[in-house]
């Protein structure tokens, strides 16, 4: 059963083109782990909630966006077995992070239909 990894994240706009190459140079670690495939949204419709929303949820600030994005997995333990070995990889620990990584909010979850 497909597994996403699923981040929305403040970015500054400003960075949007160093987010992008982030993920770039990020992408082929997680292919190269068993990803199916990494998608990277820039919002540009993030409205307002009345209780909650994107914006809150990563306490945007002036001059930042909400960029979402998700990484497709085949199934939980590749995805599982893979985060073990990349999050001790120095060579994605060492790149730059273009936004506020503590403020980003992330989840996996297991994909139960597609339309």
């Amino acid at each position: 059963m497909p597994f996403l990894d699923i981040t929305v994240i403040p970015v500054p706009t400003a960075n949007k083109a160093a987010y992008l190459e982030h993920s770039r140079e990020t992408t082929p670690f997680f292919r190269a782990h068993g990803a199916l495939g990494v998608t990277e949204c820039w919002g540009e419709d993030v409205p307002d909630g009345k209780v909650t929303d994107f914006k809150r949820a990563v306490a945007l600030q002036d001059g930042e966006t909400v960029a979402v994005g998700w990484i497709t997995w085949p199934d939980k333990a590749t995805r599982d077995t893979a985060w073990e070995k990349l999050t001790q990889d120095e060579r994605i620990l060492a790149l730059p992070m273009p936004f506020d990584g503590t403020r980003m909010i992330f989840a996996g979850f297991e994909l139960v239909q597609e339309g």
